[in-house]
């Protein structure tokens, strides 16, 4: 169960990476290839959407499906592992959304970052015309 939590992590680490290097200044030589690269890997990124959708469903099932810990049922273990769990859920619930929101500003940025490379190019045509 753990091991689809560490690809998600992962997959939201490169998505971290890949936007702050196509929003740190001075990497004007490299940009093209940046994004080049990070245009290619949006498609394959497009696939933690769903991935997160079901993650998010199992914690869902979990919490609505977890025993309920009534003050003299309960003994302190069990207490500690429940106050546990939900503090798992409460980590993989922000996972899930970092994942999504990096994934989301990657998109945009690079949308953005496309356009911007497009209008400087027509910038320069107008220019070596007149």
């Amino acid at each position: 169960m753990a091991l689809e939590w560490v690809v998600l992590g992962y997959a939201a680490a490169a998505e971290a990476i890949m936007l702050l290097l196509l929003t740190l200044p001075g990497l004007n030589p490299i940009r093209k290839g940046l994004i080049n690269v990070t245009r290619g890997l949006l498609k394959p990124f497009l696939s933690v959407v769903p991935f997160c959708l079901f993650l998010f469903m199992d914690i869902y099932w979990k919490y609505e499906n977890r025993p309920t810990c009534e003050s003299d049922s309960c003994s302190p273990s069990e207490h500690l592992r429940h106050q546990k769990s939900l503090m798992k859920s409460q980590r993989n619930a922000l996972l899930i959304a970092s994942a999504l929101l990096f994934y989301w500003l990657l998109y945009s940025v690079t949308a953005l970052v496309v356009k911007i490379d497009v209008l400087n190019k027509r910038i320069e045509k107008l220019k070596s015309q007149d």
